[in-house]
């Protein structure tokens, strides 16, 4: 597709998106009496309107039925959970019985660590990238000190090659491949926070069994963004956040998925009752007896106000279907791509995209590297009506969310950014 730079442009193709109207479907903070530009979904997504109505339901049942809510409420609470088994599933590459929502993403990470992280003299050490979100890093450092390692010796961090931006597939590959016996497990996030990098985790998956090794995944920034087939590729496990592309509210609740391949085994869990045979919960019985599958790993009784806006959400995403929302995501991110590369050539400015220019290595983020330019253009976007995200140590990061961004969102922020930069020039 051949782009222009023109609201005119952008405008046409607000008409034909297929997704247009589900805009409409959130609350958007307001900039002068305007929409903001908001690019940040990939850190907390916009509320959806119907949220407050399945947030309410819950609120009403309470009032009305207080416990009994439990068992007689409209979505009984003892069950809510199992309402996203099947459109989760969808979302990430399941089946319904390898998914489950409980806790929040790094007390999930951990949990399942318990089971996919057990460590022996010889077979300990644990393959991430570099530069993973901090939180992986104080739990992997936590877990190896945990088990007796040295966090120095056990940790091996993929690094990026010197002068460039990604890590590369080949250099994954060879250090598991040569780590080999001595590895516990490769635990990587789908997509790189910082860069927006989309891993190939079919194949990291096949390398890490390879060798012996368990493969998980943080999906954080993939869950809701990218096209997932986690049964398929054959991961071990995996979680993710529900508030960033999934757009259920600040620091909600977790999903986390476990293949079926692991249901049946005596893996060790660190248990709870709600984790227990749901027909046998509530004889309250001294010995544990898991449910089957994914459901098997929760541990307290879930917190039914945070899940009524995910399933809002998770609803949503079941009207529209991943198919649609990667097309319109892969439309709207080159569209990006482009005005920010025409607005480089009117100002002659030095800024980069250090996000992967392949559509396979990417998803819904552009990450810019302000090269001759400082804290002060964000500030400028931030006062001008443009949500963004700041990243040291020179860096914006922008999602343009296929659910509620519009092209010719994308045609204004050139237009501001471009402001911003000639006046920092000035």
């Amino acid at each position: 597709m051949t782009f222009q730079n023109t609201r005119e442009y952008a405008q046409n193709l607000d008409a034909q998106d297929e997704l247009k109207t589900y805009r409409d479907e959130f609350i958007f903070p307001q900039h002068n009496g305007k929409n903001v530009i908001y690019f940040t979904g990939n850190s907390l997504g916009l509320q959806p309107k119907r949220a407050k109505s399945y947030v309410d339901e819950v609120m009403n049942d309470w009032a009305n039925l207080a416990v009994e809510g439990h068992f007689y409420a409209e979505k009984p609470w003892w069950d809510y959970q199992e309402r996203f088994a099947n459109p989760l599933s969808k979302i990430v590459g399941a089946n319904p019985s390898e998914v489950a929502v409980m806790n929040t993403l790094t007390i999930n990470l951990h949990l399942l660590m318990v089971s996919f992280y057990r460590p022996t003299a010889s077979r300990y050490k644990i393959i991430c990238e570099e530069k993973a979100f901090p939180s992986d890093q104080y739990m992997f450092q936590s877990q190896v000190i945990h088990h007796g390692f040295n966090p120095s010796e056990t940790i091996i961090e993929i690094k990026r090659r010197e002068g460039e931006h990604n890590i590369r597939l080949e250099d994954i590959l060879s250090k598991i491949e040569e780590v080999g016996d001595e590895l516990a497990l490769v635990l990587f996030g789908g997509v790189n926070y910082y860069t927006g990098q989309v891993f190939d985790m079919k194949t990291i998956t096949e390398a890490g069994h390879k060798v012996g090794a368990n493969v998980g995944f943080d999906l954080a920034h993939a869950a809701g963004n990218i096209k997932l087939e986690l049964h398929e590729w054959n991961v071990d496990f995996a979680a993710w956040c529900s508030y960033k592309y999934m757009n259920s509210g600040p620091g909600n609740v977790s999903g986390c998925f476990v293949h079926e391949k692991h249901h049946q085994t005596n893996l060790p869990r660190f248990a709870g009752w709600w984790g227990h045979n749901k027909e046998r919960r509530f004889k309250m019985e001294p010995n544990f007896d898991p449910v089957h599958g994914a459901d098997g790993w929760q541990v307290s009784n879930l917190p039914i106000l945070s899940l009524a806006p995910y399933l809002a959400s998770v609803d949503m995403f079941a009207e529209i279907g991943m198919e649609k929302l990667i097309q319109k995501r892969n439309q709207i991110t080159s569209y990006l791509e482009f005005v920010l590369h025409e607005i480089d050539k009117e100002v002659d400015s030095t800024f980069e995209i250090i996000t992967p220019s392949n559509q396979e290595e990417r998803a819904c983020q552009l990450s810019v590297f302000l090269h001759g330019e400082g804290r002060s253009l964000f500030d400028y976007l931030m006062k001008n009506g443009v949500i963004t995200d700041w990243r040291e140590p020179n860096v914006i990061r922008l999602a343009p969310v296929p659910l509620y961004t519009s092209y010719e969102d994308m045609f204004e922020f050139g237009q501001i950014l471009k402001k911003g930069i000639l006046a920092n020039v000035k």
